[in-house]
């Protein structure tokens, strides 16, 4: 499908209105935040079949893949956005000395201002829209950039967003490079990003010229530690493995490499073995064509997973078999080292290589070498393993058990640390991104007693009363 460029002169149009409907607070009344939002679960709910269809055209993905990832978590978290606005918008009573208690003192939750969302191509409506929902709960007025990799996606949300949404305040910019340039080179109240480090990185320069908030949403190897001895490793294998085939595994949460006992290593494979025959029982596996396997992004992206598998020094033990210029079944890499092909950076993609280890702590050690991920996963029935995985690494998120169930889980916040980004969202989390903690007091008349003692010619007297908290006695442990 072909996808119509916003020119540079719309962009910065639409840029100005939305300022102006900003600076006009139409955006603040809470009703109308619960319209647009419910307006937006209307949207997804209403085109939901016609946006499957989108994703199938520009990725492959079985409707399954499109609907409960991307579409349902969308249309739940704008309806309990809606909800729970005057929650979230309430204002805040802090718990102040009982001499200012008199002084109205209160945190309010404000919009930051216009922001601007840039989303990636994976999951182009979950990563959109969920940090949409946000904005709007906030108040803030939004223009939302779509990658251009999935046009018909892209598409299909530029034809929809002016039928359910205010055009005044929400629009769709779409476009490539010189598009979101422009768009960055704009002031902006907070800018959210989703992508790949080095765009990450681009952004975030963009964004300390105007000195505007940013999230960067980021990705990485994300390591998965399988507890051999102490899990079901059969149970692991078929967990892993659909987390691994979801959209080809071109997904910033995907289990980037396992970590195993050298002595489970075999049985490991074997397992993923039995979960590829149960997932596609036909006679090309994932790549029959009634198994409806995903595609590859494009043909440059495949010849680099391809490139991956020829210089890997492991060995390939299942799959590894590619047809045309972006199919590539899941493929398990046994025997790999740490300083293999496979281990230089993300792979993104249904690689799966197994690193063997001695043990728990040589599977930290390695975990803890490298950049903070986005998400360490661990299968285990241990707590002794689920503490030391708690107590001795750092990640944005720790999963147990399973892989791939970050963005359906609303009442937690996700986001990265370091290398794999700053800041999070999801639920209040994504309203919590938009907005400013802004504190109120009012300092009454009746204070001035009190008050006086500051003002000079300064004496004695107004040094002990103002300095006292100098002299408090500080607890020795």
């Amino acid at each position: 499908m072909a996808l119509t460029y916003t020119t540079i002169a719309h962009i910065q149009s639409a840029h100005a209105e939305l300022q102006k409907t900003f600076r006009e607070q139409k955006t603040l009344p809470l009703e109308y935040r619960r319209r647009q939002l419910l307006q937006l679960a209307r949207l997804f709910q209403d085109n939901h079949e016609g946006l499957c269809k989108a994703l199938y055209l520009d990725l492959g993905r079985h409707k399954l893949e499109v609907s409960m990832p991307e579409i349902c978590p969308i249309i739940l978290a704008a309806v309990r956005a809606a909800e729970s606005l005057e929650e979230w918008n309430s204002p805040e009573k802090p718990k102040v000395e009982e001499w200012r208690s008199s002084w109205d003192t209160t945190i309010y939750t404000v919009p930051k201002g216009v922001a601007l969302i840039i989303s990636p191509w994976n999951y182009p409506f979950a990563t959109t829209i969920l940090p949409l929902i946000g904005a709007i709960a906030a108040g803030c007025p939004c223009i939302i950039k779509p990658s251009e990799f999935v046009p018909a996606c892209a598409q299909k949300l530029a034809e929809l967003f002016p039928k359910y949404l205010d055009a005044s305040a929400y629009r769709v910019v779409n476009g490539a490079v010189a598009e979101t340039a422009a768009l960055l080179e704009l002031q902006w109240g907070h800018i959210f990003f989703t992508g790949s480090g080095p765009v990450g990185r681009i952004v975030a320069a963009a964004a300390a010229k105007n000195v505007t908030p940013l999230t960067l949403e980021l990705g990485g190897k994300s390591p998965l530690f399988i507890d051999a001895g102490k899990t079901d490793i059969e149970l692991a294998a078929k967990r892993i493995l659909w987390g691994k085939q979801q959209n080809g595994a071109q997904l910033c949460v995907a289990p980037d490499y396992i970590l195993v006992l050298h002595q489970h290593q075999d049985a490991t494979v074997e397992a993923f073995k039995k979960a590829y025959k149960t997932f596609w029982p036909h006679p090309k596996g994932a790549l029959d064509p009634l198994s409806e396997y995903g595609a590859i992004i494009s043909p440059r992206h495949h010849a680099r997973l391809l490139e991956f598998l020829r210089l890997t020094k492991g060995t390939i033990v299942l799959g590894g078999n590619a047809e045309g210029s972006k199919r590539l079944e899941p493929t398990v890499v046994a025997n790999v080292a740490l300083d293999d092909a496979l281990m230089k950076e993300e792979i993104f993609g249904p690689i799966i290589p197994i690193v063997p280890v001695d043990n728990l702590q040589q599977a930290i050690q390695i975990i803890n070498e490298r950049s903070t991920p986005l998400v360490i996963y661990v299968f285990t029935d241990s707590e002794d393993t689920k503490n030391e995985f708690l107590r001795s690494t750092r990640s944005g998120t720790l999963t147990l058990n399973d892989t791939f169930v970050q963005l359906g889980v609303h009442e937690m916040p996700f986001g990265g640390q370091g290398e794999s980004g700053y800041g999070s969202y999801l639920g209040k989390f994504s309203f919590d991104t938009f907005v400013q903690r802004r504190s109120y007091i009012n300092v009454p008349p009746a204070a001035e007693p009190f008050m006086g003692l500051r003002y000079p010619p300064y004496t004695e007297e107004a040094y002990q009363a103002l300095g006292s908290p100098a002299k408090i006695v500080i607890p020795e442990n």
